[in-house]
């Protein structure tokens, strides 16, 4: 009998702290040695030439997510949408767990693992969005859900069906503060984009790239400001999502130079696409496509972005990924029928695993900055403390689009 199910041999071995040639064994779906002359294994892959290190951890996705009446409702379950991560490297995702106002928070939870359940060809968990903060749901479900192990939440400051008065928001942020629990924050001032939509609509502006135009930089800035404020007030962490360009990144800055509890996260839309990207197309053409909140903004903000992980602004660097239904898929990913490795991946009980109470002094993902120089293996660490781990080693144009 073989000593181990698979040896990855020969490879070398990228960890938090060190690059090394090493052998890896693996025995029932987990690592359990690395070294040298391991001894035997049912399967064996030589990996020599090839980098074996840890699958990525995707802690910002939308999958399978309720979508309002009149909205596009998501192509992707977690069936799809995890196919395709695991394609890319991506071994976790972090999807989230939407309360329908006038919903329990408990029972949205349990519905997302239902759809969920079977479905996930990776490891997964949910943050918790929270629409409906009613005293139930602050007293009572979010204490239980943090104590269960959903150490984190998000809120909008836009959107019809999900926005949060400025006292909304600061009841739930001290919530969190009594919880331990970090809360996600959708930066959009939500008074100022309909008043730029209404405009931009009596104009007949209502292709795709007037969608950027009703939701400038500044609009982005206030409601991140007013946050970090809320925040300041409560004591308490929050992590700024999905952050386009220098204006809000600026405040974050400011806020951690004050030595506020802030945190930042973007994406790739960001150091990627431009407002022009959604020139010259209708809602139904590739215009639609660009179309995300907050919106792609030029070419200094891509500089602005850069700058930003580089010198520890962001902590997160995340898909935000959402596929609208109708959208194009992603192609080239590997089948299930026929390839091993996605079989046994979709045959293990990847779901909902107990994570640890938030650190009140970190997020739950971190990722250390990288220098301008880039990164020295030896030196430079990185810690991914997600779900799971544990401490060893078509709108029209200018109205709220769909992109959470």
């Amino acid at each position: 009998m073989a000593d181990f199910e698979l040896i990855l041999r020969g490879g070398t071995v990228v960890t938090a702290a060190d690059t090394f040639r090493a052998d890896v064994a693996i025995r029932h779906g987990r690592i359990v040695s690395v070294g040298s002359g391991l001894g035997s294994a049912d399967r064996i892959i030589d990996a020599s030439g090839l980098l074996v290190m840890p699958g990525g951890i995707d802690s910002h996705v939308h999958l399978a997510q309720h979508a309002p009446p009149g909205t596009p409702q998501m192509a992707d379950g977690f069936e799809t949408g995890t196919r395709s991560a695991i394609a890319g490297g991506t071994t976790t995702v972090i999807s989230f767990a939407v309360q329908p106002r006038g919903a329990s928070l408990r029972e949205s939870v349990r519905d997302y693992h239902t759809k969920a359940e079977g479905q996930s060809y990776c490891d997964y968990g949910f943050h918790l969005i929270v629409t409906d903060p009613t005293p139930t749901v602050l007293g009572q479900e979010l204490p239980a859900l943090v104590m269960d192990g959903y150490t984190s939440f998000k809120v909008f400051m836009t959107y019809d069906d999900m926005v949060l008065n400025d006292r909304q928001l600061l009841e739930v942020f001290d919530c969190a503060r009594g919880c331990g629990a970090l809360v996600m924050v959708h930066c959009e001032g939500y008074d100022s984009i309909r008043f730029m939509t209404e405009r931009l609509e009596r104009a007949g502006k209502t292709a795709p790239y007037y969608h950027g135009a009703s939701r400038p930089q500044s609009v982005e800035r206030e409601a991140t400001h007013r946050a970090i404020s809320h925040a300041e007030l409560v004591d308490v962490p929050i992590m700024v999502v999905h952050v386009s360009g220098r204006e809000a990144m600026e405040q974050i800055r400011w806020a951690r130079q004050k030595g506020l509890r802030i945190y930042g996260e973007t994406c790739p839309q960001y150091i990627a696409l431009t407002a022009d990207d959604m020139k010259g197309f209708n809602m139904d053409e590739s215009g639609g496509k660009y179309v995300c909140s907050p919106p792609p903004r030029d070419h200094a903000s891509w500089d602005a972005i850069w700058e930003g992980i580089r010198t520890g602004v962001f902590q997160t660097f995340s898909s935000d990924h959402v596929l609208p239904l109708g959208a194009e898929r992603h192609t080239g990913c590997r089948e299930p029928d026929g390839d091993p490795v996605l079989q046994g991946r979709l045959g293990r009980p990847h779901q909902r695993q107990r994570v640890r109470r938030a650190d009140l002094d970190q997020p739950r993902q971190d990722v250390w900055p990288l220098s301008a120089e880039g990164l020295d293996c030896r030196r430079v660490r990185r810690r991914h403390r997600a779900v799971g781990s544990e401490p060893q080693g078509s709108h029209p144009a200018g109205a709220d689009a769909p992109r959470r």
